[in-house]
């Protein structure tokens, strides 16, 4: 599955944005990528916060996101939440209070 979103974090995927990021890109069985569509570098592991932050994807940067495995399909919709989503808005799958 491949998902093609554009990064709305003022901050892109940098610091509070890729650690919510990696940190979701985590509970999910499945195995994630990014990248930037721009082919600048190539894909990264989503779980991995010195891959993420080492895209340097700004604010309006488009990435593309690609899973697989079980959760591959929810594991996508997690993430283009967290990027498509001004910090400190996004409701991360897990992370809903009770």
């Amino acid at each position: 599955m491949e998902r093609t979103v554009t990064v709305v974090p003022e901050n892109g995927l940098h610091a509070r944005p890729a650690t919510t990021f990696v940190e979701a890109a985590s509970n999910f069985d499945a195995e994630i990528t990014v990248e930037a569509v721009d082919g600048s570098r190539p894909p990264v592991a989503a779980d991995s916060i010195l891959g993420v932050t080492g895209l340097g994807v700004r604010r309006g940067d488009t990435v593309t996101l690609t899973a697989e495995g079980p959760d591959a399909e929810p594991a996508l919709d997690a993430l283009v939440n967290v990027i498509s989503t001004p910090a400190g808005e996004s409701d991360v799958a897990g992370d809903t209070p009770a």
